[in-house]
């Protein structure tokens, strides 16, 4: 298992992009944006083009060629995914910890980057799984229309979530204004984000599964 991902990360992997949850990271650095789009470049950016290599690369069957289950061949790229999402969510936490010291007297008009608000983000992130993945392992190698449908309900979901912040008083209480400073309201709103995030992550790999079963190569 720990090869086949060595696999995906070095030699399917351009480096460029591991670098990129830095740069995009950065973002978070630019006082009162909407912070819901700094993930989102994950999705418009890196997945297109890493995936766009491995087809490329024909590396299906390379993959196919190896003494492993197709089990353990779906496995080792979710595997990738998940540790891209949370490397460029985590690099971007960080930074917003500058980013709340840097700008204290900032009035936020969309959701600030406190700890709520990644678990908003952390959901974002498993819509795109529970979407990309299953639809990406019909076929194992065409990703476009599966990412459409996933960036297209991840921007969905976004617009909805920070239209309810901006115009119900409530949540925009609980993530900009005195809910903030509830540190158990927040830490739970963001437990509840990593929650959603791996349970739909286990079911998408769980379909992934099934659905590779089925392929014909």
């Amino acid at each position: 298992m720990y090869n086949l991902v060595m696999k995906d990360l070095k030699l399917g992997i351009n480096p460029w992009f591991l670098a990129m949850p830095f740069l995009i990271g950065a973002l978070m650095f630019i006082p009162g944006w909407i912070y819901l789009l700094v993930l989102q470049y994950f999705f418009w950016i890196s997945v297109p083009n890493i995936f766009g290599q491995f087809k490329a690369q024909n590396d299906l069957m390379l993959t196919m060629t190896l003494p492993v289950s197709r089990k353990d061949k779906v496995k080792p790229r979710i595997i990738v995914i998940v540790i891209l999402e949370l490397l460029h969510i985590f690099v971007a936490m960080i930074f917003s910890l500058f980013t709340i010291r840097l700008y204290p007297n900032v009035d936020y008009f969309f959701f600030a980057p406190y700890m709520g608000f990644w678990g908003i983000c952390f959901v974002m992130l498993a819509i795109f799984n529970i979407i990309f993945i299953p639809m990406y392992y019909k076929t194992a190698y065409k990703y476009g229309a599966a990412l459409i449908a996933s960036v297209v309900a991840t921007l969905l979901f976004s617009g909805v979530v920070q239209w309810l912040g901006i115009q119900n008083n409530f949540v925009f209480d609980t993530f900009n204004g005195s809910g903030a400073d509830d540190t158990t309201l927040q830490l739970f709103i963001l437990l509840a984000g990593i929650t959603i995030f791996a349970v739909f992550t286990i079911v998408a790999y769980n379909i992934a599964i099934k659905r590779f079963e089925k392929v014909d190569i």
